[in-house]
């Protein structure tokens, strides 16, 4: 399965995901920003999130496919004075994602193009087998 892939985020956020509730994220990785602005929104979307770094990730490096529930992008303007004669004016962005967990999945092949395009993985759905 082919989705979306979320890099860098904390293993204690992964941890929380697992428990199974919703929670939001705010990302402000520009990688991820990228990521989640190339997704359209009202569709029905899983997506593979990792503690391995966008450069580092390659098959065979685990994580979770969880279901976007909703996202949004948003600018923040700061403005710095210094003396009253300089000022500095700078903008950051950031994406706010809820997520809920389904399942815990495997990087079988990384599509990433270039630095300001979207990550994707293909994925591999991980089975676990209990006896009883």
């Amino acid at each position: 399965m082919k989705c979306a892939a979320l890099t860098g985020i904390s293993p204690e956020v992964i941890r929380d995901l697992r428990e199974g509730r919703p929670r939001t994220i705010e990302l402000q990785s520009t990688q991820n920003i990228v990521t989640i602005a190339g997704i359209e929104s009202g569709t029905s979307v899983q997506i593979f999130m990792t503690s391995t770094d966008v450069d580092d990730l390659g098959p065979g490096d685990g994580g979770i496919c969880v279901d976007l529930l909703s996202s949004s992008i948003s600018m923040k303007r700061i403005v710095e004075y210094s003396k009253g004669i300089y000022y500095e004016e700078r903008e950051r962005m950031s994406a706010r994602v809820q997520v809920k967990y389904c399942f815990s999945s495997v990087v079988r092949e990384v599509f990433h193009e270039k630095l300001c395009s979207p990550t994707y993985v293909e994925v591999l759905k991980s089975s676990s087998y209990h006896a009883g």
